[in-house]
């Protein structure tokens, strides 16, 4: 087949949704199709949407191509675009806006209702992403659920070395109080066995307010056990960042969250190695690879229940889930996994394993492939009421 990819900026940006478009562009060459990659600039969203006031866009989606993916996120800019193209379009979605609780959520799911009534079928990372879609309007025949493989790492990691990193844990929270770390009412220090170490929680993603890192700060100074918290990745929304860090010194946590920035590959493997827990208590995931990613190297994960998340972590066995923006049960399943270093590592193993039975890329690519082939021999339409 000869396949397009519609996207915003560059396939190397270095994001989950970006890895996912990059692998399966690697996947559908090496099965022997041919894909032309068309990158478009990167839009904010007011500023793709006048990119529908011309046809300065159509023009250059014209290739001879046999189906289009486009990478849903481009989808401000495709509205109009879409109606005159000569092939049928595939919609790559990793994510809906529509999901996510924004004030403007309204003008979102009707612009991408909107976008979705001009393609053909639809690629979704998860279940829970494969019923937004269907909700807006796509026949559920022509979707495929196709998750992302999460092996970007591939440690080698056994049960031997979760039950050791788990055993470092003194298994005791001490006494009660609001924030992390601190003296307990017998002068000891609050959350610390003999020769205990302090429980490690990574978070991994976006600085931005959907990732939920407030709430995670707000769990780690609401628990009792000692806690210490690396924040890995690249700011997105400066004014959060600056609530966040003011909420870290206000609960003083200043010993106790350190911000890492974006890390390398191998330098983010480090960290993770080194944590007991991955903690990203998101306000919504289409999927959440950054979970896959963690249970890699044992990580039970703390994950909040809207999306998809809840397809890879699964509640008491691979992990925790709480409710979004519920700091109080985020700091619960802190106390709990520092109390009981036997149910950390349980997990733990529990989340190898989880990892080791999700489907591989090839698994995915296969399954996009089908539904391309089964999108590329259909007629291609598009409800003109819709879209007029």
């Amino acid at each position: 087949m000869r396949v397009g990819l519609t996207l915003y900026g560059s396939l190397d940006e270095q994001s989950g949704g970006f890895r996912y478009d990059r692998k399966l562009v690697e996947g559908l060459r090496r099965a022997g199709d041919t894909v032309e990659v068309v990158e478009l600039p990167w839009r904010a969203y007011p500023r793709g949407l006048l990119d529908n006031v011309t046809t300065a866009l159509g023009d250059r989606l014209r290739v001879d191509v046999d189906v289009m993916l486009q990478d849903e996120l481009a989808h401000p800019s495709l509205l109009r675009a879409n109606r005159d193209l000569p092939y049928p379009i595939v919609s790559l979605v990793h994510h809906l806006r529509a999901s996510e609780p924004r004030r403007l959520a309204p003008l979102y799911r009707a612009v991408e209702r909107r976008y979705l009534a001009t393609v053909d079928g639809a690629v979704c990372n998860s279940a829970a992403t494969r019923d937004t879609v269907a909700a807006l309007g796509v026949d559920r025949d022509a979707t495929v659920v196709a998750p992302p493989a999460g092996d970007r790492f591939d440690p080698a990691i056994d049960d031997a070395d979760i039950e050791a990193r788990a055993a470092v844990l003194g298994g005791d929270t001490g006494g009660g109080g609001d924030s992390a770390g601190g003296e307990a009412a017998d002068g000891s220090e609050r959350g610390r066995g003999p020769g205990s170490e302090p429980l490690r929680v990574a978070f991994v993603g976006n600085l931005a307010p959907r990732k939920g890192l407030d709430t995670l700060v707000e769990g780690v100074a609401g628990a009792d056990a000692a806690v210490d918290l690396t924040v890995v990745g690249r700011t997105v929304d400066e004014s959060h960042v600056a609530d966040v860090r003011r909420l870290v010194r206000e609960r003083g946590l200043g010993d106790r969250v350190r911000f890492s920035g974006r890390l390398s590959d191998d330098e983010l493997a480090d960290a993770l190695r080194a944590s007991h827990v991955l903690a990203v208590p998101s306000r919504y995931e289409g999927f959440g690879i950054v979970y896959l990613e963690g249970m890699s190297f044992g990580l039970p994960a703390i994950a909040a229940r809207a999306g998809g998340a809840g397809e890879t972590v699964a509640d008491g066995e691979t992990g925790v889930l709480v409710d979004p923006e519920d700091s109080v049960a985020v700091a619960r399943a802190l106390d709990e996994f520092a109390a009981d270093p036997d149910r950390l590592a349980a997990m733990g193993r529990a989340a190898r394993r989880r990892y080791e039975a999700h489907p591989s890329w090839a698994a995915s690519t296969a399954r996009v492939r089908r539904l391309l082939a089964e999108v590329a021999d259909a007629p291609h339409a598009v409800d003109p009421e819709v879209v007029s």
